[in-house]
């Protein structure tokens, strides 16, 4: 039996050394060929978080870089104006059970993992739910508003450490946390794999959509909610035709938010059926 371990494990390391090696031979390719899109700094937390058994079982990527994504699903690249971001949102289901996580993440939570990446990453305030590193990039733990105040706080720390981020409780996240999900594995900027979980495409873009007409917030931020919101509606009716807005799945919506799908994909048919150019674009 020890001699069976041993040999294979002897081939399981041969196998993942000649996979390395690989990857090593394909980054370049890939970024010559410019696939590799995601921030490498925002690839390595993604990457130490997957790692810890938390990406898809505690924590799922929102905002901004969830379009990474989406344009991989959808087989195009999108124009980097859309993507411009210096943080990286991470949405925190504290339903989901840990118990599985080693001691140490236990223990230091996401700041440990953080740390991994880049010793300069400190939580701003106390219990603060933001990081952030020597060169300015942010990380920010969030989770759904509670519905019931009188009910018992849900848990927004993953580490048991008083140091940890602790999770800000935001209105509206809820329905993304109770929509499905979509997985894809995109190319960092070095062209070099991960996996990402992200909401359903659909919910993101309603979710931005109500973000976008909502009065109290930045008018800067609303116009780009609502950018976001169309384009990724676009690739949903474009590029993903087997997802269909009034799909059942995405009751966690609520209904009237769901009805105003006809406002994104209304805008998309209107584009598409307006004059052709007749000109390249020189």
């Amino acid at each position: 039996m020890a001699t069976q371990f041993h040999e294979g494990r002897a081939r399981l390391q041969e196998r993942i050394a000649g996979l390395t090696k690989r990857l090593d031979a394909m980054a370049p390719v890939n970024r010559a060929l410019n696939l590799g899109r995601l921030p490498v700094i925002a690839a390595r937390i993604l990457r130490a978080l997957d790692e810890a058994g938390l990406i898809g079982t505690g924590i799922e990527v929102v905002g901004t870089n969830a379009l990474f994504a989406y344009e991989r699903l959808a087989g195009v690249q999108i124009a980097g104006a859309h993507l411009a971001t210096a943080d990286v949102d991470l949405l925190f289901d504290a339903r989901r059970s840990l118990r599985l996580l080693a001691p140490e993440v236990s223990a230091t939570g996401v700041v440990g993992l953080l740390r991994k990446v880049d010793r300069s990453f400190e939580v701003l305030g106390r219990n603060g739910f933001r990081a952030v590193n020597r060169d300015g990039y942010l990380v920010d733990l969030i989770m759904p508003a509670m519905k019931d105040r009188m009910a018992k706080p849900p848990r927004s720390r993953i580490g048991s450490e008083a140091t940890d981020l602790e999770a800000v409780e935001i209105e509206g996240l809820g329905w993304l946390v109770n929509s499905p999900k979509a997985v894809a594995t995109v190319l960092d900027a070095r062209g070099y794999p991960l996996t990402m979980v992200v909401p359903d495409p659909r919910a993101f873009a309603l979710h931005k959509l109500w973000l976008a007409e909502r009065q109290d917030r930045d008018p800067l931020k609303r116009q780009r909610d609502r950018a976001q919101a169309d384009l990724v509606a676009g690739l949903v009716t474009s590029r993903l035709p087997h997802l269909h807005f009034d799909d059942p799945a995405l009751t966690a919506l609520p209904r009237a938010l769901r009805e105003q799908a006809t406002l994104l994909t209304a805008a998309r048919r209107d584009a598409a059926s307006g004059t052709p150019r007749l000109e390249p674009d020189w």
